[in-house]
């Protein structure tokens, strides 16, 4: 996968473990499900959802975690809450050996989705 452009979201999944493709898949269809009329893409090499031609979330699979992307504010939203996750300036580690936190990946999602609209 490395070095290679993958042109969508179906083929990215693709490239990843069975195990990995059905987090990734979830995730797809979550974030679809909050926020239909957000556009899916390929940005930075990994899944991207816009709303309003604005960033609305980014997700990755890796070899230990899933990267969850939710820009600086998801992360600083929900301090608290990701604690005991490891995050970046806007990114979010869920490890693969612990449950996917799907209410906060759902908070998270629903949270950047007002947050575009209400500059809008």
């Amino acid at each position: 996968m490395k070095g290679e452009k993958l042109e969508n979201i179906d083929a990215y999944i693709s490239t990843f473990s069975e195990e990995i493709q059905l987090i990734l898949t979830s995730i797809r269809k979550r974030i679809n499900s909050i926020a239909p009329k957000a556009e899916e893409s390929m940005s930075y090499g990994m899944p991207a959802f816009k709303l309003n031609g604005k960033p609305l979330i980014y997700f990755g699979g890796y070899k230990n975690h899933i990267g969850f992307y939710a820009l600086p504010s998801g992360n600083v939203a929900f301090k608290k809450e990701l604690a005991n996750y490891k995050t970046g300036k806007g990114s979010i580690q869920f490890p693969l050996e612990k449950p996917m936190p799907w209410k906060l990946i759902e908070k998270i999602v629903k949270f950047r989705m007002e947050e575009i609209q209400s500059k809008n």
